[in-house]
């Protein structure tokens, strides 16, 4: 799930707070040596009430169905829940369990804060039951530090309606997008929104246009020039606003419900407010240059390496993945399996949008690029907002995020 907050700073403070603890010899892995009744100690950052319904249930049917254990759930704001972990690492209170972002993946699990789960995984025997992004997105260092929780990504939404009006079919290819949105821009109407607001958030819709490309981060000097002047080429025209800057993806999806926008780059968890929107809409893939891609979001099930009951925790885990748990959990919330086999149960069997998403997952691609991940994101963000404010050249933007983004890889 994707959120218009700055995470950089609170990624900052968790990996040095980190590295401070593991020097000090305390994040020793360790089984559950007990008998008897267990409480686990659970965080997550699901505070809505919209939430509550489906995670109680979740709750009660683990405490129903896994023996002897109980849960102690504690929710924090999305932007807190990292920096609550690094603070609980000094003071040796991590919970048990927690359910994180994707994206915290790299620097939870390069700082030594997570569980290797790699032997259990193997001996349960269901990791090819998921697709490669979520599962890729568990992964840190070889070993196995998460289990997907749900999965997201990025489509193209388009105004059936406008688009008909145009004559113009939905676009499959980067010089198609750019022509059809040429096509729908007319008066306060752009052609496309997208979010390129200065946080991860902007980064999340702007990854997929440089792996289309052909790039990666460590290629960025190159490519990231590439996607930057395409990009750059759609302001300069009239298609895309500059003020995409400072958009959320929750602002791109109120100018596509106001018809201010004919195509928007955005995630499933809109479709229930699309659903009341006045006129008719779909959704395709991203549009793709040298390959197909997009940006893997969801939240990922881990367990602490401090936990004095790692067994019964994975035990928790595994549980939550049956079919007859985990179906009812992600229709509640109104997420993606990351299971492949779970992919003809659920509403995203039956409703075409949400089929469509699920269809793009073997494509998404986690954004696992170690502890200093965050550092890497933010010389990103720095050169789409410099390129379309015109600050600077794709190309100059480009080399200057690179010499960053390789001290940030440590290719430096």
């Amino acid at each position: 799930m994707s959120y218009s907050v700055d995470r950089r700073a609170l990624l900052r403070t968790a990996g040095a707070t980190a590295a401070t603890v593991a020097l000090g010899g305390t994040l020793a892995s360790c089984g559950s040596g007990s008998s008897g009744p267990v409480t686990l100690t659970w965080w997550d950052y699901f505070t809505l009430d919209n939430f509550q319904p489906g995670m109680n249930r979740l709750i009660k049917d683990i405490e129903s169905g896994v023996p002897d254990v109980k849960i102690e759930r504690r929710t924090f704001p999305f932007a807190e829940l990292d920096r609550q972990l690094a603070l609980a690492a000094i003071s040796g209170d991590l919970p048990d369990i927690a359910i994180v972002d994707n994206v915290a993946m790299n620097t939870l699990g390069g700082n030594h804060l997570l569980a290797d789960l790699t032997s259990r995984v193997a001996k349960w025997g269901q990791a090819d039951q998921y697709y490669k992004g979520p599962w890729d997105g568990c992964q840190v260092g070889g070993k196995t530090l998460g289990i997907p929780n749900n999965s997201n990504c990025l489509a193209l939404y388009y105004n059936t309606r406008m688009l008909k009006s145009a004559g113009v079919r939905p676009p499959t290819t980067w010089d198609e997008l750019a022509s059809t949105a040429h096509r729908l821009t007319s008066g306060d109407r752009y052609g496309l929104a997208l979010s390129a607001i200065r946080t991860e958030e902007g980064v999340f819709q702007f990854l997929p246009f440089l792996w289309q490309s052909g790039g990666d981060l460590d290629t960025f000097g190159t490519y990231g020039a590439t996607a930057l002047s395409f990009l750059h080429d759609l302001i300069a025209k009239g298609s895309l606003s500059e003020q995409c800057v400072g958009w959320t993806q929750q602002d791109v999806n109120t100018r596509f419900l106001n018809q201010r926008a004919a195509l928007q780059i955005n995630g499933p968890w809109q479709i229930p407010t699309l659903k009341k929107a006045s006129f008719d809409w779909d959704v395709v893939p991203l549009p793709r240059d040298r390959e197909a891609a997009t940006c893997l979001g969801g939240e990922n099930w881990v367990v602490t390496a401090t936990s004095r009951h790692i067994d019964k925790a994975w035990e928790v885990l595994e549980y939550t993945q049956r079919p007859s748990v985990l179906v009812p959990y992600l229709v509640s919330f109104g997420d993606l399996p990351s299971r492949k086999d779970l992919a003809d149960q659920g509403t995203w069997a039956s409703d075409p949008a949400l089929r469509l998403f699920l269809s793009q997952l073997p494509l998404a691609r986690p954004r696992q690029y170690g502890p200093h991940y965050a550092d890497a994101s933010q010389a990103v963000a720095e050169a789409e907002q410099a390129v379309f404010t015109g600050a600077a050249s794709p190309s100059g933007a480009a080399r200057t995020a690179a010499l960053r983004i390789d001290k940030a890889l440590g290719k430096q």
